[in-house]
């Protein structure tokens, strides 16, 4: 039976950028609207688009149409477009909007700058009653407001409120339905000797047979490669050898790693069954589907035999290592801070056994056999925390926190209110000038309304970011976290260690040099920026 391979995509699905999009008609509306926008006053409600699509097709609405049409909506609301976030081939089941990268970074960082967020329907904001739940809580927490083009939604208003609620447990309801037909799906084509859905194991690739039936066929170029690795480790050579031959002949891409090699090898799906994803022991593996009869599921011809393949893993056992327990938190300490000077990779323990002991060295990546060992790291370690609190050890610990302005707004409106009170009736004929005293009692108060008004910073009027000193010293914060809290602030912060080893004469261990890399925006670095959506996430 004849088959033909073909690349599984859909005519109807395909990936887009926001550029693509736009037509010349597009564009000329959105200069007309970015025209009447500066026509607007300077105190203009400011608004965030949100504009967000999981996978285009010819029934939904494109990006630009969604923009152009939220646009429409701010100046019907008199609101200034202060920027979009568009998040696009993004799920709002799987990703909240806190998480999303343009959309994220605005919730998280960049708050103080809008008033309200738009988004053109409310399923294409949040899909789970818990996601919208946190918004609505930190919208109002921030004293932000929520507006849907096509759902009817205002923050501003109880029924608003209750409506978000009712259409955010529809949208829920329908994404765990498509949830539900999905895991359905899967629990089905498991089952079946026919491949229906997913993605192949390597080696394999899809095709269609004369009926127009979806099948599996062997992949030639990944065949000869599984075989040559296979005689490879009959003749006990090691996995970076075999590694290193492939991505040079171009058998295999130049990603591939050894663990993801080895797990190709021992993949059961190379004797044609259908595996999943093995989930005990810690490590990525695969094991075989049994069917209703307890049998493995046959789903493709088989690219090794029974017996090649048990001969290959034997020949893989023999050459696995006993590598001695996890510590917990990993072997490399400051891991992604302590880099080599060299090749600027990290820097990584290795251990070494043998029947003397076991030895622990920090090694890099691209140098040639990982560079000079250098043994010892603990003592690296210290060195690294002495020459971090010599240079940081003083600066205060400061917490970033939202400032709103709406109670000084509220007062600077009550003290200009009074201000123009006051001067209408010291005018000729006014109130307060019927007698000396009057005018002189309400001079001396107009006074000391302006006093107070010109005493008023017009940047505390605004909702911004402002740092709190957290009452200590980043030593003490280190000597209670320990090494991991410093590790994992130095990481954040984007300081840097560069190991430099050099080779003694007739000595077996290098000289270690260390030079830190600290950024000249580091006390801005340093500030800690409480996560508001932890516990939702």
């Amino acid at each position: 039976m004849g088959t033909r391979t073909r690349t599984r995509t859909t005519a109807a699905q395909r990936q887009y950028s926001v550029e693509t999009e736009w037509t010349d008609a597009d564009l000329a509306v959105l200069e007309e609207l970015r025209r009447a926008e500066a026509r607007l006053p300077e105190d203009a409600p400011r608004a965030l688009l949100s504009i967000r699509l999981s996978v285009l097709t010819d029934g939904t609405t494109s990006p630009a149409r969604q923009e152009l049409e939220l646009r429409i909506l701010a100046r019907e609301r008199g609101c200034r477009v202060v920027g979009v976030a568009s998040d696009l081939n993004v799920s709002a089941t799987k990703v909240p909007p806190w998480k999303r990268k343009e959309l994220g970074d605005w919730l998280n960082n960049r708050s103080p700058e809008f008033d309200e967020i738009l988004f053109w329907k409310l399923d294409r904001f949040v899909r789970r009653l818990s996601d919208l739940s946190t918004m609505i809580e930190w919208s109002l927490k921030r004293g932000k407001n929520l507006v849907s083009k096509h759902d009817s939604l205002d923050l501003t208003t109880t029924a608003g409120k209750i409506m978000v609620t009712i259409i955010g447990g529809v949208a829920e309801i329908e994404a765990a339905n498509t949830s539900t037909r999905v895991t359905s799906l899967w629990d089905y084509a498991k089952t079946q000797e026919e491949w229906i859905i997913g993605k192949p194991a390597y080696g394999y690739v899809t095709s269609e047979d004369d009926s127009g039936k979806l099948v599996l066929v062997i992949d030639p170029v990944a065949s000869k490669a599984l075989h040559w690795a296979r005689r490879m480790a009959l003749r006990n050579r090691s996995a970076r050898f075999m590694v290193r031959c492939l991505k040079r002949s171009g058998l295999m891409s130049q990603g591939l790693t050894v663990a993801t090699l080895l797990r190709r090898l021992r993949n059961p799906a190379l004797l044609g069954y259908r595996v999943e994803e093995d989930r005990q022991g810690g490590q990525r593996r695969s094991k075989m589907v049994l069917g209703k009869d307890g049998k493995p599921v046959k789903v493709a011809p088989p690219i090794f035999t029974e017996e090649e393949f048990e001969t290959l893993g034997a020949a893989l056992d023999k050459r696995k290592k006993n590598q001695p327990p996890r510590r917990a938190g990993g072997a490399t300490r400051f891991l992604g801070v302590l880099v080599c000077t060299d090749c600027k990779t990290s820097m990584t323990v290795q251990i070494t056994s043998n029947k003397f002991g076991t030895y622990h060295y920090l090694r890099c990546r691209n140098c040639k056999s990982g560079g000079l060992g250098a043994p010892n790291p603990e003592q690296v370690y210290e060195r690294l925390v002495e020459d971090v609190l010599g240079v940081l050890g003083d600066f205060p610990v400061q917490v970033r926190q939202y400032a709103e302005g709406a109670e000084v707004r509220r007062e600077i409106k009550r003290l200009q209110e009074s201000i123009a009170l006051y001067m209408t009736e010291l005018e000729p004929g006014g109130r307060f000038t019927t007698t000396l005293f009057t005018k002189e009692q309400a001079e001396a108060t107009l006074n000391k309304l302006i006093g107070e008004l010109e005493a008023i910073d017009p940047e505390t009027a605004q909702d911004r970011w402002v740092h709190v000193h957290g009452g200590m010293t980043f030593r003490e914060h280190w000597q209670e976290g320990g090494m991991e809290a410093m590790a994992a602030d130095l990481y954040r912060v984007g300081i840097r260690c560069e190991v430099t080893r050099t080779k003694v004469p007739k000595v077996r261990a290098p000289k270690v040099h260390l030079r830190l890399l600290v950024p000249k925006d580091v006390r801005e670095r340093l500030v800690i920026r409480e996560d508001e959506f932890a516990e939702a996430s």
